[in-house]
Formats: structure tokens, sequence, C-alpha cells
């Protein structure tokens, strides 16, 4: 009898340490990546001739959780290149990179995201509608080789840094030069978040300048309604002296229903001493988002484009968005 209770309790505690061993072991497990914009759109007045279908980009890829912090991400970006002057998909590899997490503190290295938009673009919240402000105007790159690092010290305030090639994804490194970022990320209250950015890219070309770049953005998200803003700045744009170019974006968002959401925009871009004047304009978008299924969302909106040079005709155009991806 003493025997049999001896085994069960053996066979109690084996089982008790194995339920305990699979719940602390972080077991590897991976997913696809699929996200495709595409859109239908037509232009009036000076637009009148601008419509048709478009599939802006689609981004293919896998991610992959090896368990104790580390995973790894791969994926290509399929788009239109503006080197070209049709409408052939040209492939880039946007991501390929390495990721460890321990606690508070976030390591990448490799082909990856930068930091100097994505908080204002995943603060949007409508990347595939419109891109955020500062990648609309090529104020940086949202993707580069190099390394980052980010850490929360408490829940109000985190940091993070990075050294990139400072030539985009697109690019092979032709250049010595480096980028260099730093952001700080407040959050005073709940739902209330403060972004700061700075960084310097290196231009390391006899007679070039380093484009230096400084961004700011504030924002508040509730359950019901989203509202941001931000300002940006950048020096010697195309590492050309005293090209400056500056601008803001103000956005928001209600959440109509459970599958819908209104969205309006305005940004506008100027330049120091209007030396950029003939490509400036403020542009304004509103509309709705719908959320057809789990993966798929159409947002149909109305866009205004009005240019700061002399005698061009304001633009007005009429877009179905579409995104589909999991």
């Amino acid at each position: 009898m003493k025997t049999k209770v001896i085994l069960a309790g053996l066979l109690a505690c084996i089982s008790i340490s194995a339920k305990a061993q699979d719940v602390k072991t972080d077991e590897p497990k991976g997913k696809a990546i699929v996200q495709v914009f595409g859109n239908f759109h037509t232009g009036f007045g000076a637009e009148n001739d601008d419509r048709g279908f478009e599939l802006d980009r689609s981004y293919f890829g896998y991610e992959y959780n090896f368990g104790n912090g580390l995973s790894a991400k791969a994926v290509m970006d399929i788009g239109k290149s503006s080197d070209v002057s049709d409408y052939h998909r040209i492939a880039y590899i946007k991501n390929a990179m390495i990721t460890w997490k321990k606690n508070n503190f976030t390591l990448n290295g490799g082909l990856i995201s930068t930091i100097q938009f994505n908080f204002q673009e995943k603060f949007w919240g409508y990347r595939y509608i419109m891109k955020s402000f500062q990648d609309e105007n090529k104020f940086g790159n949202s993707a580069d080789l190099g390394i980052s690092v980010a850490y929360k010290f408490a829940d109000w305030i985190s940091a993070d840094a990075i050294i990139v090639n400072g030539e985009g994804y697109k690019k092979v490194q032709i250049n010595d030069g480096l980028n260099y970022g730093l952001g700080v990320t407040l959050t005073p209250a709940k739902g209330f978040q403060i972004r700061l950015y700075g960084g310097l890219n290196e231009s390391d070309e006899k007679g070039k300048k380093d484009v230096g770049n400084l961004a700011t953005f504030a924002g508040y998200k509730h359950d019901k309604f989203t509202i941001g803003a931000e300002y940006n700045y950048m020096w010697n744009t195309k590492n050309n002296d005293d090209a400056n170019q500056y601008g803001y974006s103000l956005f928001a968002s209600v959440k109509a229903s459970k599958c819908a959401d209104i969205y309006a925009r305005f940004d506008d871009l100027c330049s120091k001493d209007d030396w950029n004047k003939a490509k400036e304009s403020q542009k304004a978008i509103i509309g709705a988002q719908f959320k057809v299924c789990k993966y798929v969302k159409l947002a149909p909106n109305f866009r205004v484009n009005i240019p700061k040079a002399g005698g061009s005709d304001n633009g007005y155009s009429a877009y179905i968005n579409c995104y589909f991806g999991f």
C-alpha cells in the first residue's frame, strides 16, 4: 500500500513539474505576412485625366519566433519605383532582421524598420490609404540596414536609438556616411502620448552637407476617437546646403460603429525661402473605413490638393482604397 502511495506521489510530482515546464517554455512558432494595398481613383478638374485601378503595394513575408525572446522576420516589398517611367512591378527586400527581446529591452539587427516615423504611422493607422507625413514627403526611409535598440524605463517613458546606412532599403550602401537617430516617447496620461525624435544622416561627400531631422508628435487615442498632430523639420534636403523643409500634419478619426470609422487629415509642406515652392502643396483627405471581414478593409475618401505655385489649379480626386492582409 505504501509503495502505491509513493508511486502515486512521484507520478503527481512529475506531472506537475511537466506542466510547469510547459508553461514556462516559449514554444517556437511562425506566421505568414501578407499585405496588399490597392485602389480605384478618379480625378476632377485639373486631375480629370487621372483615373483607373491601381495596385499600390504588396508585402509578402514570414516571421518566426524561436523562443526565449528571439525572432526573425523577412519581408518582400513589391511596388512601383520612381526610377522608371512605366508601371512595371519592382521587388525589394523590405525587412531581413533578427529581434531579441528581454524584459523591457529590445534589440533589432539587419534590414530593419527605422524609428523616424514608425510611431506616427502606427498612430495614424491608415497607411494603406495614405503614408504618414514624413514618408509621403521623403523626409526619411521606412527601413534601412543597421541596428536599433529600445528600452522602456517606466510606464510613462521609453527611448530608442538607431544606427543605419542612411540610404534606405532600395539602394546599396554607396557612401561611407551613417544615419544616427534618437527618439523618446512619453505617456503622461492614459491614451495621451508624445514623441520626440532627432536624427543626423552623414553625407561623407565633398561639398555636400549632412541631413538633419527633427520630429515632434502628440496624440490622444480613445476607444471612440483618435487625434494627432506632428511637426517636422529637415535641414539640407538631399545634402544641399540650406535647402530646408518643414511642415505639419493634423489628423483625427472617430469610430462610428464596430465595423466603420470616419477619418480626416490635413498636411502642409513648406520650404525655407520657398526654394521648393513648385513642388509644395496643402493636402486634405476625408473619408470612411469599413471592415468587410477580418482580413479586408474598404475606404472610400475624397482628396484635395492645393499647390502653392502660382498659376497651378487645385486638384480634386475620389478614391476607394482596399486593404487585404493577415
